[in-house]
């Protein structure tokens, strides 16, 4: 299992846009990818497919997000996108 845990650069934190972003980059992949908020409970665990669930999690800008997954190659695309600022694109 690869996992990465790295800051929100979304000046607003992670709200509809840069979570779907995130959700549709997801979906690319067949293995599962999960998000946690550094601090909450294991029960706060977001599907990163799920624009629904990331958006649930109340990721705040400067948060520190987990991203695991069996694919090192999905946890390292997740991550670099909840680093950058999706709203400034």
């Amino acid at each position: 299992m690869a996992s990465k845990t790295v800051k929100v650069g979304s000046s607003v934190g992670l709200h509809a846009r840069p979570a779907t972003l995130i959700a549709e980059a997801a979906s690319n992949y067949d293995e599962d990818i999960e998000l946690l908020v550094v601090g909450a409970d294991e029960d706060d665990e977001a599907d990163a497919a799920s624009s629904l669930s990331i958006m649930a999690m109340g990721a705040e800008h400067g948060d520190e997000v987990t991203v695991t997954s069996d694919n090192a190659e999905a946890v390292e695309a997740i991550a670099a996108l909840i680093e950058k600022d999706l709203d400034a694109e």
